[in-house]
């Protein structure tokens, strides 16, 4: 019964056609760029990278496409559907639309650990180490001073400390821009803090990777209780649901993957923002396919601000400014079609 409402009801073609999408858009990215590559030069490199082909390495087409191409591509991937899971969990956890990942300061946090990284002139593993962990440092002092918060609607008080840790991790990040080199140590920083693709090493791949696979399991494994939580905590107890146990682990998981990826590609906004929005309207607020949907459309559309980032100028334009000039009217256009709904 459940399988023939889901093809009835059109979520397995609508998955299979996202998921064509974004395979087109990854070979796009694949070919395209500053080296035109044919597709078949493409298959002959990846058949020779693995063993499977004889003959001489391709040479500079193996530089280009094992060395920049790929990991910008699966950074590109793993950022895009990271930070749209991450929205998703909590646009649903705090059942507001207006939320994204970085509503409990994560991507303050991560940006102040790059920020000291540099300043330091820490070495490039060193940096994204200090952006991770300030991350996640920062969310789990929101917590902290959260839970001394009694009195008061556990959720509202959740996010108002964010909102407070999140500008005191801001006002420090300032800080440190101004102590900074300004001819060195600056650029780094502004250019970190506007998420870019460019520095990304299939080290980084590896890096972030476990964490963002942790991060995803229990988002997977208690998909069903998401539904639940959504109805609110009243609601949830009587379900049978430990609200605040339940919100602690959603919480967790969504910001070890959130800084994961801005640990190695910057702090990008609007992704996480806009995409479960757009992933709702093409397959319902159900939780179990609302994952997947925003998943897959957070990775279609990183690759294509990845491509616009560094094909629309002789200089690569950072990524957050590519998704803010996407982002925002994308949004607008959603607010004002939601308004016409409820008028």
């Amino acid at each position: 019964m459940g399988q023939r409402q889901t093809l009835k009801d059109g979520f397995i073609p609508k998955m299979a056609l996202l998921t064509a999408v974004v395979a087109a858009i990854a070979l796009y990215a694949l070919v395209s760029g500053p080296y035109p590559t044919p597709p078949g030069a493409v298959a002959r490199a990846f058949l020779h990278y693995f063993g499977l082909s004889a003959g001489e390495a391709p040479g500079r087409l193996d530089t280009v496409l094992f060395s920049v191409r790929v990991p910008r591509l699966l950074a590109a991937l793993m950022t895009g559907a990271a930070l749209s899971a991450a929205g998703t969990v909590y646009q649903g956890l705090f059942r507001n639309p207006l939320v994204s990942p970085d509503i409990l300061g994560v991507a303050a946090g991560s940006g102040l650990g790059a920020a000291l990284g540099i300043f330091m002139s820490l070495p490039v593993v060193a940096i994204e180490g200090l952006a991770f962990a300030g991350g996640l440092a920062t969310v789990a002092l929101v917590y902290m001073v959260a839970t001394l918060v009694r009195g008061h609607e556990r959720v509202l008080v959740l996010v108002l400390a964010g909102v407070v840790i999140g500008a005191l991790a801001g006002a420090c990040l300032s800080l440190i821009k101004i102590l900074a080199d300004p001819y060195d140590q600056l650029p780094a920083i502004t250019f970190w803090l506007l998420g870019s693709f460019a520095s990304i090493r299939p080290a980084d791949i590896w890096s972030a990777a476990p964490a963002v696979a942790v991060g995803l399991v229990p988002l997977v494994l208690l998909r069903w209780r998401m539904n639940v939580m959504t109805l609110g905590d009243e609601e949830a107890a009587a379900l049978g649901v430990d609200p605040r146990r339940l919100r602690l682990v959603f919480v967790c998981a969504a910001t070890l993957m959130t800084a994961a990826v801005v640990s190695i590609a910057g702090v990008i906004g609007w992704v996480g923002l806009v995409i479960p929005h757009i992933a709702r309207l093409a397959v319902g607020p159900n939780f179990n396919r609302l994952l997947p949907a925003a998943m897959l459309s957070g990775a279609g559309f990183m690759l294509i601000v990845d491509m616009l980032a560094r094909g629309l100028a002789t200089t690569e334009i950072p990524l957050g400014v590519i998704t803010a000039f996407l982002g925002a009217p994308i949004f607008i256009w959603l607010l004002a079609s939601r308004a016409r709904a409820w008028g």
